[in-house]
């Protein structure tokens, strides 16, 4: 019974299933026509729909920081899938199929091809009217952010760098400090200290939530740094990168202002208008902050950097250990003799680390002591010869020559390139030298050439082209070495300089030829016995040499030349007579010779516009009238010219009638030894108001009558001047300056030097120098105090940076209160026993570059206003022996 029953039911059940699957079958062929005009109709609604979920995603994007969701992109490319093949469904067999049907679509004239097409159109009505549900979304977009904070750059380690590391860290942690400028000369390792700085916001702790890194260039363009930024920050639709400038300004704006971020920009040529690409400017409200990298001062200066940081060349451990990293201990301990010669390649590095590594990695193959010597060579010879420097190092650094703004400030930079490796320019040599040669433009007078040299002195210095030494420049070694190169035409032939500083014999006259510019200063040469032929030559450096012998007609191919420098030659007695020959001279340094006369010939020389005779102490003949030859003459110095400092006035009316004829004199330095000589001079206007340097010496006149009373006339008039020495003037009072009736003659004074004034007791007259930069007292046997008691408007030595005392056996007071000195470098006592008291206390010590030099005993004996002030200065203090001192 149960058996019978079970087969019945599954009988049943096998019928109605296949009725069904009979009856579905034929739903497909009957509603074939109703089911395609319903996929037709659902199909255009979901296309409706798609464009709709389109423009609201597309208006979101709009948005910064907003990106579609992935949900929602895959539905749209869903859609858009179904979209095509439903168009080769509908539009290809649709027509066709309906055909095929008759008796209401009971009986198709295919039945087979009709099922299979209406089960095609069902299955897709479903699939479209699924699409359409899933097609509803509460948000299409939401806002992209970085996967991690920071985005770890490859770098190598930096060596010698730590201090420099930590306090641009500091800085980055305080928040009174937005803005941070990093400068430094190529290849001194800056892009790796700000690689550095960017790392660390990874490891350290911090609560900035957006780190940005960009490389600027030179030559940038807004747009160009927008959409690095905007990369940085989610802003990389083709929607967005098509916009207008102000309007991606305006998103970086909109995102950056509701984020706590750092921006770390490298290679900055030129300042960046940081409104224009829409970065918020970092104050200390916002915490928002800035780190840049540039070669030039300057930048971080337009920039408005509130921490301008100079990264300069390492130290000299720290370069050795740099240099040896590289090398390697193998290679260094392959033979005794190579660590030796292996400091002097380092050394040739100047600190540079581009240069240490670069060099470093060459000489890690070299394994003998004579591939050491041979680096030594050419790095001193020609530095561009050694592997990696010519077509690594210097093109590197090439780029800052480029970006100067001019032809003559690229010229004005090269001809820094002709002074020994290490040698310290006086600035105002440079403005000499270039204002002779012509490089500069036309100007009124000397000042105005002075104004425009000291211009491009800071454009050079601002570029880390140079190095600041106060009143002098220095060039490093590495810098000095690629402007050598770029003088020579990048180290190809057609070189227009020689340079040969450590020479002991003259260059063959043949290597003149084409020369411009020459310089031997320092060599030991001692002769020049051959007449080279030079028709272009501008420029001949001879200073400091072991010159003895000069053979007369060296000068006779120059017709060209305009700056001639025989300054510092103690072994030259005589000039050549053929000097003549120069017509074009217009510089002519003879200063620190031994020439015993200038010869008459000297006369020809009539373009002359600088002629420097100090310190020409056996001079003893100059031809009469002879600067009446020289009417273009802008500068004479002729202070301590002479043996007996009357060389040039054997007639003081004639002489300074002569001084007077040269209508374009603009700088004039001269010693003068008696009052008659100072009184002629007030005469002639002109000699007073261009007179800078002035030396009171009395050390030649024994005549009582003949001591000066520096309450003359012409001493007031001096509104120029700015250097005055009063040397052995036994009977100068510190009571002159009283009988003075107008003071103004101190006001420019920038140095004063006073030497065995016996009868000096002080020198309060000192309060009408509120310019005074340096001062050197020494041999005032009756000196008690610097400054009398009594007390001034003005602050005293409010710009003094040097301070020279010595010998002064009974000054006990430099001043009664403390003075703020915030320039102050250098203090110098020696042989002051009884000077106890220093006018200084704990707020006087602002600068950490300050020296004090003295003898212990003294230093240990000095009383101070409290131990804070003590201790403040301790650290500046260096023991000096007797020997050197004046």
């Amino acid at each position: 019974m149960g058996s019978v029953l079970s087969i019945s039911l599954s009988c049943d059940a096998i019928v109605s299933r296949c009725w069904d699957s009979v009856f579905e079958r034929e739903s497909y062929v009957r509603k074939l026509q109703e089911n395609l005009q319903a996929l037709s109709t659902s199909l255009q609604e979901l296309k409706s729909l798609k464009n709709d979920v389109q423009r609201e995603v597309e208006l979101a994007e709009r948005q910064p920081r907003l990106r579609r969701l992935e949900l929602v992109n895959n539905w749209i490319l869903s859609v858009e899938a179904l979209e095509t093949e439903m168009n080769e469904v509908i539009e290809s067999h649709s027509t066709q199929e309906i055909e095929k049907l008759c008796c209401g679509g009971y009986c198709p004239k295919n039945y087979r091809s009709s099922y299979k097409y209406g089960k095609k159109v069902a299955r897709k009505l479903v699939e479209v009217e699924a699409l359409k549900r899933k097609g509803v979304f509460e948000e299409v977009a939401a806002e992209s952010l970085p996967t991690t904070l920071v985005d770890v750059r490859p770098s190598e380690p930096t060596v010698g760098m730590e201090s420099i590391f930590n306090l641009v860290w500091r800085h980055t942690e305080d928040e009174q400090v937005g803005m941070i400028g990093l400068y430094g000369m190529g290849g001194v390792g800056k892009t790796t200290l700000l690689t550095q700085i960017h790392n660390n916001f990874n490891r350290a702790r911090n609560d900035f939530n957006l780190v940005i890194w960009i490389v600027v260039s030179k030559g940038h363009k807004i747009e160009v740094i927008q959409d690095k930024i905007g990369e940085k920050i989610g802003l990389f639709s083709g929607v967005w990168k098509r916009k207008e400038q102000h309007e991606k300004a305006e998103d970086i704006f909109r995102i950056l202002n509701t984020k706590k971020f750092v921006l770390l920009m490298d290679d900055l040529w030129e300042p960046v208008e940081l409104t224009k690409v829409g970065v918020p400017i970092p104050d200390s409200r916002n915490k928002f902050k800035i780190v840049f990298t540039t070669r030039s001062e300057e930048v971080c200066g337009h920039m408005d950097a509130q921490k301008k940081i100079k990264v300069g060349c390492l130290t000299w451990d720290k370069a050795w250990n740099l240099f040896q990293e590289k090398v390697g201990n193998e290679t260094l301990l392959l033979h005794p003799d190579i660590p030796e010669h292996a400091e002097i390649v380092a050394k040739e590095c100047g600190g540079l680390p581009l240069a240490l590594i670069t060099v470093g990695r060459v000489m890690a193959c070299k394994k003998t002591p004579q591939e050491w010597k041979h680096a030594v060579q050419v790095l001193r010879r020609l530095a561009s010869g050694f592997s990696g420097m010519g077509d690594k190092v210097f093109p590197l650094l090439k780029f800052s020559y480029d970006n100067l703004p001019s032809q003559k400030v690229r010229s004005c930079f090269l001809y820094c390139a002709l002074f020994p490796e290490d040698f310290v320019i006086l600035k105002d040599d440079l403005v000499y030298f270039w204002m002779c040669e012509d490089i500069l433009d036309e100007y009124g007078n000397v000042e105005e050439a002075k104004n425009e040299s000291y211009h491009i002195i800071g454009t050079l210095l601002a570029s880390c082209l140079l190095e600041d030494e106060g009143d002098s420049v220095k060039m490093h070694d590495v810098i000095r070495d690629m402007a050598l190169w770029l003088a020579c035409d990048l180290g190809k032939e057609g070189e227009s300089i020689l340079v040969d500083t450590g020479a002991y014999h003259a260059p063959n006259v043949a290597k003149w030829k084409n020369m411009k510019r020459v310089s031997l200063m320092g060599s030991g040469i001692k002769s020049l016995d051959e007449t080279p032929r030079s028709p272009n030559l501008l420029t001949l450096f001879l200073r400091g040499t072991f010159l003895e012998r000069i053979v007369n007609d060296f000068f006779d191919f120059m017709p060209t030349l305009q700056v001639l420098d025989l300054s510092q030659n103690v072994f030259i007695t005589q000039l050549p007579t053929r000097v003549a020959n120069l017509v074009s001279l217009q510089h002519l340094n003879l200063s620190y010779t031994c020439i015993k006369w200038l010869p008459v010939e000297l006369a020809a020389c009539a373009r002359l516009k600088y002629l420097n005779l100090e310190h020409t102490l056996l001079l003893d003949y100059v031809p009469p009238n002879i600067l009446s030859n020289f009417p273009l003459l802008k500068v004479l110095r002729i202070l301590d010219c002479g043996s007996s400092n009357r060389v040039f006035f054997y007639n003081e009316k004639t002489m300074i009638d002569e001084l007077q004829g040269l209508k374009h004199l603009d700088v004039l330095s001269l010693t003068v030894g008696d009052t008659s000589c100072f009184r002629n001079l007030d005469s002639h206007h002109i000699l007073v108001t261009c007179t800078l340097t002035l030396c009171l010496n009395g050390e030649d006149y024994v005549n009582p009558s003949s001591y000066f009373d520096l309450s003359d006339v012409a001493m007031a008039n001096m509104k120029y001047l700015d250097t005055l020495q009063i040397k052995h003037m036994v009977d100068v009072y510190s009571t002159w300056i009283t009988r003075l009736e107008n003071p103004d003659c101190f006001l420019g004074l920038q140095f004063i030097v006073v030497v065995n004034c016996t009868n000096l007791k002080n020198l309060e007259w000192l309060v009408f120098a509120p310019n005074l930069i340096r001062l050197h007292v020494y041999r005032c046997c009756k000196m008690t105090r610097i400054l009398g008691l009594n007390t001034t408007e003005t602050t005293p030595f409010a710009k003094l940076t040097v301070l020279c005392l010595s010998r002064l056996p009974h000054l006990w007071r430099i001043c009664e209160n403390p003075l703020p000195v915030p320039f102050l470098k250098k203090i110098l006592i020696y042989g002051c026993p009884v000077l106890t008291r220093l006018p200084l206390n704990s707020s006087s010590a602002q600068t950490s570059n300050l020296i004090i030099e003295g003898e212990e005993k003294w230093w240990n004996s000095l009383e101070w206003e409290d131990q804070e002030a003590q201790n403040a200065f301790l650290p500046y203090f260096r023991p000096v022996s007797e020997e050197g001192l004046p």
